[in-house]
């Protein structure tokens, strides 16, 4: 490892902020703290991304860098003690993190098929070792992600779900992760679904939205899926306005299995979403959706990966975004065609509707093929309100801005209505309304 004068300021104090923390868990099993040691270093080789980097060439995370937490933690407050009640689903399974630790008591876990685990990852470490031993950091490397270095070094806690084979799961498991002004927190999620198996998984993002001071949140999930399983899975970046948030995913498939993903972003100053799925087998079907929402001065990165690593594998990607005010929306989606994966179908497309002459939009959709019988077709398009539509609104007596209101929500609504689980569904119609009205 470099010494602490050829680091950065930021590099630096995170080196010495891991001695701390290392002393402070000091419990910990030599094989964790082996691989902390390990990811710290790495991640002092690397440093942070500037836009130099090809992968990070739209987005500047110097205010994460020079970001550095309060003294004190703050308490429970109002925050985590309504959020249960603004952010419930009825029916789901709800675990609930606060600035980055296991709020039990916010918690409610209903009745589970046996041989289900579902709980903090801290209590994991604690009474299912050998699951989290041998699959943490199994998925999402970190020799080449500086945020997933930082994460599997400092990572405190966050959720496993592991689901044996031939189980199906009927309510969703939702995983809420609150955060407040002036926090650092870096949630390490590991979802493990057997063989024909099923489950639906919601990982939601909130913060304080009346803060005006920035937390960080970087959060690292691996998910691995069976052989003939079926996962379905949420993001929601619904963090306040002051927030930085990072986070990566990465799937592991198995023959014959179906993954889907719905990533929505309304909230945060600076995101960054990566979501990458690897298809290991033959016969996959894999979906990763979008939708973003950006006003002000917000910036919304959405990077991802459809790794074809087998063949008759289908990959299904669709990208929306709405970027009003000085907010920049990134767009940057990668199909991968390995040599062997013949018969690949992947289809992707990305459309950005901007709302203001200010509003910017960083498409780069990209393929990389290396088999020679595939079906891969990727497009972008960017625009604004239609004005024949507009004007068509209007002469039947709507208002101009009643009429953009609706245009815009039918634009987003195509995304929404792919979300199978009509609660999230529903609630998120009204995060979206609210948020259309805030970027007005």
């Amino acid at each position: 490892m470099k010494t602490l004068s050829e680091l950065d300021a930021a590099q630096g104090r995170y080196v010495m902020q891991h001695a701390a923390f290392t002393i402070e868990r000091g419990h910990e099993a030599q094989w964790l703290r082996d691989l902390r040691s390990r990811a710290l270093e790495r991640f002092a080789a690397l440093g942070f991304p500037t836009t130099r980097h090809e992968e990070w060439k739209y987005t500047d995370v110097r205010p994460i860098a020079r970001f550095e937490t309060q003294n004190e933690a703050p308490s429970l407050n109002g925050l985590a003690t309504a959020g249960p009640q603004k952010w419930a689903l009825d029916g789901a399974h709800r675990l609930v993190w606060f600035n980055g630790r296991f709020a039990p008591e916010l918690s409610q876990i209903g009745a589970l098929p046996e041989g289900v685990t579902v709980c903090s990852i801290a209590e994991a470490l604690a009474n299912h070792s050998e699951i989290v031993q041998q699959n943490l950091a199994r998925f999402a490397g970190f020799e080449n992600e500086a945020f997933v270095a930082l994460n599997t070094a400092f990572f405190e806690d966050g959720a496993l779900v592991h689901v044996p084979n031939n189980v199906v799961i009927e309510a969703p498991i939702h995983l809420l992760f609150l955060s407040a002004g002036g926090t650092q927190s870096q949630p390490r999620n590991l979802f493990l679904v057997g063989d024909n198996s099923k489950v639906t998984i919601i990982e939601e993002y909130a913060g304080k939205s009346a803060s005006e001071t920035a937390y960080f949140c970087n959060a690292v999930t691996e998910v691995s899926v069976g052989k003939n399983a079926e996962v379905d899975h949420h993001k929601l970046v619904l963090e306040a306005d002051a927030a930085y948030h990072v986070a990566t995913m990465q799937v592991q498939q198995d023959r014959d299995c179906r993954f889907s993903s719905h990533a929505i972003t309304f909230g945060g100053r600076l995101v960054r979403n990566q979501g990458n799925a690897v298809m290991g087998g033959t016969n996959i079907e894999t979906t990763l959706n979008g939708l973003y929402v950006g006003g002000a001065d917000q910036v919304i990165d959405n990077h991802t990966i459809m790794d074809h690593a087998q063949p008759h594998c289908a990959s299904h990607e669709h990208y929306a975004g709405i970027l009003a005010g000085k907010s920049r929306g990134v767009f940057n989606g990668k199909i991968f065609v390995r040599l062997d994966a013949q018969k690949t179908d992947a289809k992707q497309s990305n459309r950005t509707l901007l709302l203001s002459r200010e509003a910017e939009i960083d498409a780069k959709p990209q393929l990389e093929i290396f088999a020679d019988d595939v079906k891969c077709t990727h497009g972008a398009t960017i625009g604004q309100l239609d004005d024949d539509a507009l004007f068509y609104l209007r002469a039947r007596g709507i208002n101009k801005e009643a009429a953009q209101d609706i245009l815009t929500h039918a634009f987003a609504s195509d995304i929404l209505e792919r979300i199978k689980v009509a609660p999230l569904r529903e609630r998120l119609e009204r995060e979206l309304f609210a948020k259309l009205q805030s970027v007005r």
